[in-house]
């Protein structure tokens, strides 16, 4: 079965605008009711969400930082050419924050086969003020328990990405349990997965390289668990999300960002 969950969403939509003789991306003008089985985030909730502009997600790890999956970009080098929009849960409102990109750092370690190492960083041109950063775990204590997603992606398999932020909450899905859904495809060191075994709840595509958090205490303070990865369609029954596990990475992430 094909793996999900890349920038294909934003391609899709736009090949049916053009095919509609339109320039308007289908969907995108109204919020659908459900990441997929999600909600609308309110205004501020999440502050370090970050939209990129070649129809990823991902998360402030620094104020200049992006923290993305590294099969949302190319290659490592000097690239002026993804448009980061902040600050805002509406794509179109005028209060949004844009920053374009200088530097992108893709982990060196990606395995396109497997997905391990499926992460990377967008060096912004400047720091962006006033928004919060979200901070990576760097041990597997937060591995449990019930995480928050949130992105632009398709709000249903194939759809068309939205316009505004929605969010959903999933729970953890044990490796042994993963492993058993993808057969021979889990990597327990380097993947963690959430969902529910009846689906109706996921992220999908568009969603990639957005966040998977949770609160370190109840009510306390959130902490960056997962990067949006991979998985086999979108909420599907018996197929949770597959998420790269940033604990693993922790080091590695630091390293690069003092580097770019």
């Amino acid at each position: 079965m094909a793996r999900w969950r890349k920038t294909l969403g934003l391609a899709l939509a736009l090949i049916t605008a053009a095919a509609l003789g339109s320039t308007a991306v289908p969907g995108i003008a109204q919020a659908k009711p459900d990441v997929v089985g999600g909600t609308r985030a309110a205004q501020g909730e999440f502050p370090f969400m970050v939209r990129l502009s070649m129809g990823c997600g991902g998360a402030l790890y620094t104020t200049q930082i992006v923290l993305t999956a590294a099969h949302c970009v190319t290659r490592t080098g000097s690239n002026t050419s993804i448009t980061a929009t902040l600050g805002v849960v509406d794509l179109q409102s005028s209060s949004r924050v844009t920053r374009t990109s200088t530097y992108v750092y893709r982990s060196p370690n990606f395995n396109s086969s497997t997905y391990a190492n499926d992460w990377a960083l967008i060096k912004l041109a400047s720091p962006v003020t006033g928004l919060s950063t979200l901070p990576i775990a760097t041990t597997t204590a937060y591995n449990s328990g019930t995480f928050t997603v949130a992105g632009w992606g398709a709000a249903t398999e194939g759809g068309a990405q939205q316009r505004y932020l929605l969010k959903a909450s999933v729970p953890f899905v044990s490796d042994s349990s993963c492993s058993s859904s993808y057969p021979g495809e889990i990597v327990a060191s380097a993947m963690i997965c959430a969902g529910y075994n009846q689906g109706g709840v996921d992220t999908c595509q568009g969603d990639s390289g957005g966040p998977m958090f949770r609160a370190t205490t109840t009510g306390g303070p959130l902490i960056q668990v997962g990067i949006v990865s991979w998985g086999y369609g979108c909420a599907r029954a018996g197929y949770p999300g597959v998420y790269t596990e940033v604990s693993t990475y922790a080091s590695a992430i630091a390293s690069a960002a003092a580097s770019i």
